[in-house]
């Protein structure tokens, strides 16, 4: 039935065969899927390098407001043992959280694109579909799912799908949530070292800290690549002073090397039996689950290098630094632990430049969660659960570094009306703390999961994993659940509305999609070459014949008068209806909006609408490829339909970095050369038909569905019937459809509005 370009290309004409870049992108083998980056040498050693101002900036940061956090300014100074017991937690959680749990075990399960954080945890659970490209353009066969059998264990995941989902919602919500909370908490926090030295510039903190952050925002749009080339080495630096500094302040009180014994830790929760502590131990581990969401802009091993040779030791020193102050001169260091531990003059040049460069760090920490926001969006439209919001690509060479404007100007309008409500820094702390702790055990709960469905592993490895990472994040987030009174609730309201967000966006879409797909069908069911019977009794021709003689026969079609076409209804409306369609002189391109065989909904729509048919027809199907950019004279794959004339089946290849520009010309071209290598033609009716189709693709529409959607009546008779009917009408048509509405496929579209048409479809769903 078909003839593919790429096919008779390679057999008839070997130099025009496509070229071997795009077999490498795997078009033939049907692979289009990113795949991890892999380096090694000196561009491993540059990769983590940049890590140093992308990803782990926000936990480097964490020791200018810890100590804090945990004991704050405004109360007495805490005894040596409490020092050494806080202290001591430090560690042991920064050695349990970010060290053994994100950065040697969760980087194991991102996902076979190389994609981290709790959205592709989900993903490896329950991958989407491995999608045949080639099966697009096949315009004349029906859809067919292969169904296949699961094991128990299968099963019951099976029915945890939209749990989970839910779960995974939680946990990227409450992480986009953080990427407000990291900016006001890191800035605010490093411009109020002023104080120390000027207590009357502490009343315009707010006003300095908005700056900085405007300044920051507005960066954005020079993308991750550039940005950690600035930011990489004020945060190298930030690590070194961190470092250095802590090793000479632990020369005050060498004693503090006790809080390496975890019983110190241990026994300061007994002896103080204050649980809220850990409310503001956690505050160490912000950031760290920034690990694992931007492994998509690096990689796993420029992620550990960089982890364990700089991060991991500055950190420790550096608290073990503070606690070692601290013993040494409680009264004085309480009020400012970070600032009044840097040695030397309290307003000399040492201060100076720890302050300059803490507020440079905060800058670079505020950016890791935006990336990591910036990730995580990504995976939510690419997983059609977010609305499609313009993304634009800043690396040629690796996929995951993006920048979306409209997500940037919300955290930005966000993250500045948070700073000016907040006016007390505990509060903002304690909001910040919450939405970390969630993250924590949702990650535990994804990789608990993973180790045992995904990694075929022991149940009690499973088991065991949950009891250990599981217990820990189950205390930290007991002790910020307390704190939802005291500023914990902003971040659970902004979680609860982003899950919203997305649930009703991803239900809406999954109906959508799944109506589409429902009403696309094979071209010949609606399109039949008739012209033998005469009008009388096409009248009487029953539809069911036309059908079971063209799928059974195709050498049927042979005596039909291919120029003559008529369009068959079927299904309740207008079923058994023929209408001659007029071929006008004009090229017509109908998006298909999802994946499979046959024509789209999109085509039956027009045809009822406007009984009239262009005499070239491309059925235009998108391939985004994991390069940066495909060559224009591969961008195109061609298969046309051979019993009807004017048909075509086109595949779209993009890199993730090339617009999204559908040059007709280029596709006329790619039909004339398949055309002109398929044969059966003599010089003179070749030539025709290429003059023909080149004349009529002057006046070409793009043509997408406009479907307005409608909800089905919940059933059943029950007494609540009525009620989950209206609720469900007011989510799919009051929300989801404006939405919808709001944020269209088409508008990252290069194409001139004049040259697309919108079909009005009611989608029932």
């Amino acid at each position: 039935m078909f003839l593919d370009l790429r096919s008779c290309l390679s057999s008839a004409h070997p130099s025009l065969a496509m070229s071997s870049t795009v077999l490498e992108l795997g078009i033939t083998a049907g692979k289009q899927t990113r795949t991890p980056i892999t380096t090694k040498g000196t561009a491993l050693l540059l990769l983590s390098y940049q890590t140093l101002g992308i990803i782990y900036s926000d936990v480097g940061t964490s020791p200018l407001y810890t100590l804090n956090g945990i004991w704050s300014a405004s109360g007495p100074p805490p005894s040596k043992e409490d020092v050494i017991g806080g202290v001591s937690a430090i560690i042991w959680a920064l050695t349990m959280i970010p060290l053994l749990k994100y950065v040697i075990i969760s980087l194991y399960f991102g996902t076979m694109q190389g994609e981290g954080g709790s959205f592709a945890l989900y993903q490896g659970v329950y991958p989407p579909e491995e999608r045949d490209v080639d099966s697009d353009r096949v315009l004349t066969g029906d859809s067919v799912t292969l169904q296949t059998s699961v094991g128990s264990r299968g099963k019951l995941i099976k029915k945890l799908r939209w749990p989970l989902f839910v779960w995974a919602l939680l946990g990227v919500s409450l992480t986009l949530a953080d990427g407000i909370f990291t900016p006001a908490v890191s800035v605010t926090s490093a411009v109020g070292g002023i104080g120390v030295v000027q207590p009357s510039v502490l009343k315009n903190i707010q006003g300095i800290s908005i700056a900085f952050l405007l300044t920051l925002f507005l960066s954005q749009r020079f993308g991750t690549a550039g940005l950690s080339w600035l930011f990489s080495p004020i945060a190298a630096l930030w690590f070194l002073s961190l470092l250095l500094i802590g090793i000479y302040n632990v020369t005050t009180y060498p004693s503090i090397f006790r809080a390496f014994d975890p019983s110190r830790a241990v026994m300061l929760f007994v002896r103080t039996k204050n649980y809220d502590l850990l409310a503001g131990i956690i505050l160490a581990l912000t950031g760290s689950e920034a690990v694992f969401a931007n492994l998509g802009q690096f990689n796993v091993a420029s992620i550990r290098l960089s982890f364990t040779t700089m991060v991991y030791p500055s950190l420790i020193f550096a608290y073990l630094g503070q606690g070692a102050r601290l013993i040494a001169d409680p009264e004085n260091v309480i009020q400012n632990v970070f600032y009044k531990s840097i040695p030397g003059a309290q307003n000399g040049p040492l201060f100076w430049v720890v302050f300059v460069f803490g507020i440079l760090a905060t800058l670079t920490a505020s950016q890791a969660m935006i990336t990591a926001v910036f990730s995580l969006t990504q995976q939510l439209i690419n997983m059609k659960s977010l609305p499609p919001l313009r993304m634009i690509y800043t690396s040629e060479t690796i996929q995951g570094q993006i920048y979306i404007p409209a997500i940037n100007w919300i955290l930005m309008i966000a993250t500045i009306a948070v700073v000016g409500a907040f006016n007390d820094l505990a509060a903002l702390s304690n909001a910040y703390g919450f939405s970390v702790a969630t993250v924590f055990f949702v990650t535990t709960v994804f990789i608990t999961i993973h180790i045992v469905q995904v990694k075929k592993l022991p149940f009690v490895v499973g088991l065991g994993y949950f009891i250990v990472w599981g217990f820990i994040d189950a205390a930290f987030w007991g002790a910020c659940l307390k704190k939802v009174p005291h500023g914990a609730w902003v971040p659970l309201m902004l979680g609860g509305i982003l899950i919203a967000i997305m649930l009703v966006w991803s239900w809406g879409k999954r109906l959508e999609d799944d109506f589409d797909s429902a009403n696309r069908g094979s071209l010949r069911r609606f399109i039949v070459p008739y012209s033998s019977i005469d009008d009388q009794k096409i009248d009487q021709f029953k539809p069911k014949r036309v059908t079971e003689v063209l799928d059974n026969d195709d050498s049927a079609l042979d005596e039909y008068n291919r120029d003559e076409l008529f369009y068959v209804a079927h299904g309740q409306e207008g079923s058994g209806e023929v209408k001659q369609l007029t071929r006008i002189p004009s090229c017509a391109i109908f998006h298909k909006i999802t994946s499979g065989k046959g024509v789209p909904h999109t085509f039956v729509g027009f045809i009822r609408q406007w009984p009239a048919l262009p005499q070239l027809v491309v059925f235009l199907s998108i391939c985004v490829l994991p390069a940066a950019r495909v060559p224009a004279e591969d961008r195109y794959t061609v298969t046309k339909v051979r019993t009807m004339d004017g048909f075509y089946g086109v595949t779209y290849y993009l890199g993730f970095r090339d617009d999204y520009d559908v040059r007709v010309e280029d596709v006329i071209e790619r039909i004339c050369v398949l055309e002109s290598t398929i044969g059966g033609h003599n010089p003179e009716a070749l030539s025709a038909l290429l003059a023909k189709i080149r004349s009529v693709s002057q006046i070409s529409t793009h043509i997408t569905p406009h479907y307005h959607v409608l909800s089905k009546p919940v059933g059943g008779g029950r007494l609540w019937s009525p009620v989950a009917t209206w609720v469900r009408r007011s989510m799919l048509e009051g929300v989801y459809h404006r939405m919808a509405t709001m944020f269209p496929e088409t508008a990252n579209w290069l194409t001139s509005a004049d040259q697309i048409v919108h079909v009005g479809i009611n989608a029932v769903i």
